[in-house]
């Protein structure tokens, strides 16, 4: 059992070498984020799994860029740190979108709208615009999506707690004796998996996840279940260069970058304001240079094939919450990452009823996190739940740019009939909101 610093040690120690780009720093910790990154893997690679099915990406892709980014915000953290306890990966709210770009664009041509995509959010790191994009795309818009995807997550991974493993059951009854024995083993983990979930969440968060993974391998040994299939994806480093044919396309694909990575941003600069609340020594996240490990470990993916990461929120808390106080952590995860990604066939033993439930678990947390938006108020909640299922409904792009507008023409309507302000006074209002510490007149 972890010994926790007291309070009176923890502030000593802050000030002897407050960040981790001190190896003293780190040194004083190393038991603790060793742990830790131990624990955060093993519940970060069913997850990472999952989204990159969901994301219609090789498996192999998706625990690699992992892997990378990992050691990516490992070395950044030395002297560009953004946060300090966040777990890199890729993020469950993005499957969709970059699903949405294979079937347009093919995956072959996907390394370069992550190419794309980095270099916009370079550009943002750069001039560090993300406050502008969070004045314009309020964070309750950015719950709706989020719901919506994850209705969309739920509903394409219900299918794993009830798929029988090819040629098992040759009755055209839907409902055969070895389906009726995967739904119910599916129920049995799924409360197993809740039951430890309430119980542990807040002092030992991959419980669960052992305890389920480890269930449905055991029921795996003696009963027909479908069981997870990885195929080789033959890594090897490539320049992006893109294949297409039309000028509509070029455009659509530059659109594309620009919503992904603008999502990406917002996404980050919440999960920090999340972790910060969380760190164990209270320091200050920089959302800036959290934006540089991403858009540089984006980059590097998109040599590879790789995908879009961030310091997603569940991985950060698991990984506070399993004792990690430092970066290391991170190297760690990256390791035993890396042992999969090349021994791809210990992948093989997962039940894919398991993984299915993981990946439900993870789209009505999405969906729950509506009841964030409560705190905005009615309109709030409303435009929200509208944006989410125009989401689900009509597209990802699409449905984020009519809630947009939508919130556009309201407060045009408001501001402009029923306060009497000017279009002019509308707009030195929305400006004076970026003056700020940053010396911005």
């Amino acid at each position: 059992m972890i010994a926790k610093e007291t309070q009176q040690e923890a502030p000593k120690q802050d000030k002897v070498c407050a960040n981790d780009s001190c190896a003293a720093f780190q040194k004083q910790y190393l038991i603790r984020d060793v742990q830790a990154g131990v624990i955060t893997a093993a519940m970060a690679i069913p997850l990472s799994i999952g989204i990159a099915l969901m994301s219609d990406y090789p498996i192999q892709v998706g625990l690699a860029t992992v892997a990378f980014a990992s050691f990516i915000g490992w070395m950044f953290a030395w002297f560009k740190p953004g946060n300090f306890i966040g777990a890199p990966g890729i993020a469950a709210g993005l499957a969709p979108i970059l699903a949405m770009g294979v079937a347009t664009f093919g995956i072959q041509n996907m390394a370069f709208i992550i190419f794309l995509t980095a270099t916009f959010q370079a550009i943002i790191w750069k001039y560090n615009w993300q406050r502008y994009i969070l004045m314009a795309v309020p964070t309750y818009l950015v719950e709706g999506l989020l719901a919506g995807i994850g209705l969309k997550i739920v509903l394409a991974f219900i299918v794993f707690t009830y798929e029988l493993p090819a040629g098992v059951s040759s009755s055209s009854d839907f409902l055969s004796s070895d389906r009726v024995t995967v739904i119910f083993l599916s129920i049995i983990g799924a409360l197993l998996f809740f039951v430890l979930f309430k119980r542990y969440k807040d002092t030992k968060p991959a419980l669960p996840y052992f305890a389920l993974i480890i269930f449905g391998i055991l029921l795996a040994l003696f009963l027909p279940v479908s069981m997870l299939n990885v195929e080789d994806a033959e890594l090897s480093l490539a320049l992006p260069v893109p294949t297409f044919d039309t000028w509509s396309l070029w455009i659509y694909a530059i659109g594309f970058a620009v919503m992904l990575s603008v999502i990406d941003v917002i996404e980050q600069v919440m999960s920090n304001a999340a972790i910060e609340k969380i760190d164990p020594l209270k320091r200050k996240c920089n959302s800036n240079n959290s934006l540089l490990s991403i858009w540089v470990s984006n980059m590097g993916s998109s040599f590879f094939g790789g995908m879009t990461n961030l310091d997603g929120l569940a991985k950060s808390s698991t990984n506070k919450l399993a004792g990690a106080y430092t970066k290391f952590s991170v190297l760690i995860i990256g390791i035993l990452i890396t042992f999969f990604v090349i021994n791809i066939q210990y992948l093989e033993y997962l039940p894919k009823f398991a993984l299915g439930i993981i990946m439900v678990f993870v789209g009505l947390k999405m969906i729950l996190g509506l009841l964030h938006v409560v705190k905005h108020g009615p309109y709030a909640l409303l435009l929200a739940t509208v944006c989410g299922l125009l989401v689900y409904q009509v597209g990802i792009f699409e449905g984020l740019l009519i809630a947009l507008a939508i919130h556009a023409v309201i407060s045009y309507v408001i501001f402009t009939k029923i306060e009497n302000m000017s279009a002019n006074t509308i707009v030195s209002t929305y400006f004076s909101k970026f003056k700020d510490e940053d010396g911005l007149n």
